[in-house]
């Protein structure tokens, strides 16, 4: 599994999406003018990245899962 192209692809997008979770919640937490300024372009930001991570997990799980 590691050596598989699509693999690293869809850990990259599961990580961005871990980055751009830590960066809303870390900017929700200190609260001030960047997050009133940020927070719903971030939230927009991580339901998208979310999503192509989501069909990535799916696309692999589907073609890894044939040979079964």
């Amino acid at each position: 599994m590691a050596n598989d192209p699509l693999f690293w692809v869809m850990a990259v997008a599961v990580l961005i999406v871990l980055g751009i979770l830590i960066l809303g919640i870390g900017s929700f937490g200190k609260g001030g003018e960047f997050n009133r300024k940020y927070a719903n372009k971030i939230m927009r930001w991580r339901i998208g990245a979310q999503f192509v991570a989501v069909l990535l997990i799916l696309l692999f799980v589907y073609l890894r899962g044939e040979g079964s």
